[in-house]
């Protein structure tokens, strides 16, 4: 068996250390800046987790947004309910099968692009929060809302389009940076307990909780059968199986896996309670002798299957006149101020768990990534999408390992291979995944040590975005609910104290952390940097033409007649010489690799 696993590492280290791996920077690679512990079956590991905790998109998606009842024709004037149309449920059979292949197809296809041009290990796919407000508040139930679904998929579209030119005109990236330092450590934190409320739901979790008759939530465990219309346990606590069997060996056995650092641990644990979960015979099973459990066996029988989309390929409205237009225009707005907060604040949270965020809040290539995600969106909107963007279950696979865009290419293959086995991964059940959301929750909540409590302009804005990220069950408005109280506090506190001429100051009022939105040349794009270059006559002679190679890789090092050694920048511009020596350039890189902390974990601690 040994020299089994030597022969696996003496494959892995060759191909780490082969033009394959340099592109990648992965550890052995010889690459300047190559990722310390980043290797080609780690990234893999880690690609396969963050799709086990992805999967369920595949069917949730599709469920969801198939209640706007997509192409659907139906005269609400006529009916109350469409499903008393003619033709109505025979369309909504084929809209959601359409659904489910646009979705594994996009979060394919985005995580592919996204993964080989930022190289980060973050995936992307249809929002969780975004289709439901697509669905809910925007097109409405059946189509009842103040747009329809075709218009609602141009206004996707066109946001993409704007998404692109705030990332190329820097906008985006000045946008964020915007956003206090001390706000975007607290989202990391709330994300991480919005992942644990998720991981602790019935929808796509362990069902530990439910909603409550006169609490926000309440205690549930109850079996299904159990639930009342409302979704509240009636009976029978902590009873439920499945949760057990989530808890036990999706989320105990797991962290025991993890304590003595066992490869693979979260994808051990999803496999496992999926396998039990699959026969009939128990009061466990995903597949119960109901309505919904027949459908989810007979699909989970096909083993094989591929549904080429037939009703939601490029089927936007661009006929945008008069209350149209109107409408237009009120859900691109909404779109776009949602999906910014939403996409920024996750993108920011992943990159800094990954330990890639620097001392000024920047990120390698973040110009590309944000034009990705742009990008990503409109296409998804072909496809008949909600808006895409980058998943918080990405926290899973950098968990176990995953640095480099290796881990997001993985994880897009394996969409794309559901494609033709999306009944395999469509049959992982919730209480499969619901524990390692939990066990992710719990590695990002550690960045609560970095958020500045001294000061109370800065802890109580903080406390409000990552407490109201999991009560508001929404990214976007925990970080409108911290920014608000950010801006009318620390207003007031500069009112008193610019007036009284610094007499009168609050305590630790010296502890505060020194707040910015001007933008730097480094937060500005590629060719942004080069007009203020020759505007300020700080651009050499021959700059474009002699200094820069003709191809130029983010972070390498050009080595050519002229510049021995020149490092480029982030966004692939030459900036300066490589400030550190050979021997020093290992501990120098180490610093982009592990996110700072401010306090001591436990020995053994995960992550």
């Amino acid at each position: 068996m040994q020299s089994v696993f030597d022969r696996f590492k003496a494959i892995e280290e060759c191909i780490n250390r082969s033009t394959f791996g340099r592109v990648f920077r992965l550890d052995g690679s010889g690459h300047p800046k190559q990722i310390r512990g980043a290797s080609f079956f780690r990234e893999l590991r880690a690609g396969l987790t963050t799709f086990a905790t992805m999967a369920y998109i595949i069917a949730v998606n599709s469920q969801v947004l198939a209640e706007t009842g997509g192409t659907c024709e139906c005269d609400v004037n006529l009916f109350d309910d469409c499903r008393n149309a003619p033709g109505w449920l025979e369309c909504q059979i084929v809209l959601k099968q359409d659904l489910v292949t646009a979705t594994a197809a996009i979060a394919g296809l985005s995580s592919i692009l996204f993964g080989f041009l930022t190289n980060l290990p973050v995936a992307l796919g249809p929002g969780m929060g975004l289709n439901a407000y697509f669905t809910y508040q925007v097109v409405g139930a059946q189509g009842r809302g103040m747009v329809s679904y075709r218009i609602a998929l141009t206004a996707v579209f066109v946001e993409g389009l704007i998404f692109m030119f705030l990332a190329l005109a820097g906008l985006r990236q000045w946008l964020v940076k915007m956003i206090p330092s001390t706000i975007k450590t607290a989202s990391g934190v709330g994300i991480g307990l919005f992942l644990t409320m998720v991981g602790l739901s019935y929808s796509a979790g362990i069902g530990a909780i439910t909603a409550g008759n006169s609490t926000p939530v309440a205690l549930g465990g109850c079996p299904v059968k159990d639930l009342n219309a409302k979704g509240e346990c009636v009976g029978n606590l902590m009873t439920n199986a499945a949760l057990w069997i989530g808890v036990t060996l999706g989320g105990i056995l797991v962290a025991f896996l993890m304590a003595f650092r066992v490869k693979s641990a979260i994808i051990i644990g999803i496999a496992l309670v999926s396998v039990l979960s699959w026969p009939r015979d128990t009061s466990y099973t995903y597949f119960p002798y109901t309505i919904e459990g027949n459908a989810r066996y007979d699909f989970f029988k096909q083993v094989v299957s591929f549904h080429p989309i037939q009703s939601t390929l490029f089927v936007q409205d661009w006929g945008l006149s008069g209350a149209t237009g109107s409408e237009f225009a009120l859900a691109l707005i909404t779109f776009l101020y949602v999906d910014l907060i939403d996409c920024t604040a996750t993108l920011y949270a992943m990159a800094n768990m990954s330990g890639v965020v620097d001392e000024e809040g920047n990120f390698p290539r973040s110009t590309l990534a944000y034009c990705t995600d742009a990008a990503c969106i409109s296409i998804g909107s072909l496809f008949g999408c909600s808006p895409v963007t980058t998943f918080i279950e990405s926290g899973a696979g950098i968990a176990e390992g995953g640095r480099t865009g290796l881990t997001a290419i993985t994880t897009g293959l394996c969409f794309l291979l559901s494609l033709f086995l999306a009944p395999i991964f469509a049959s992982i059940p919730p209480w499969a995944t619901g524990s390692t959301l939990i066990l992710v929750g719990c590695m990002m909540i550690r960045q609560v040590c970095n958020i500045n409590w001294k000061y109370i302009g800065d802890s109580v804005p903080s406390f409000v975005t990552l407490v109201y990220m999991p009560m508001s069950y929404s990214v976007a408005y925990g970080m409108i609910a911290g920014m608000f109280i950010y801006v009318t506090l620390n207003t007031m506190i500069w009112t008193v104290v610019h007036f009284s001429n610094g007499k009168i100051t609050p305590t630790n009022y010296e502890d505060k952390i020194v707040y910015s939105w001007a933008m730097g040349k480094r937060d500005m794009p590629q060719w942004m940097r080069r007009i203020v270059d020759k505007i300020s006559g700080s651009d050499k002679s021959g700059f474009i033409r002699d200094e820069l190679p003709e191809t130029v890789d983010s972070g390498s090092t050009i080595r050519n007649s002229s510049h021995n050694g020149t490092e480029a920048d982030k966004d692939g511009i030459m900036l300066e010489p490589y400030p550190y020596p050979q021997q020093q350039r290992e501990e120098h890189d180490s610093m982009y690799q592990q996110p700072k902390e401010t306090c001591r974990l436990p020995k053994g601690f995960p992550g």
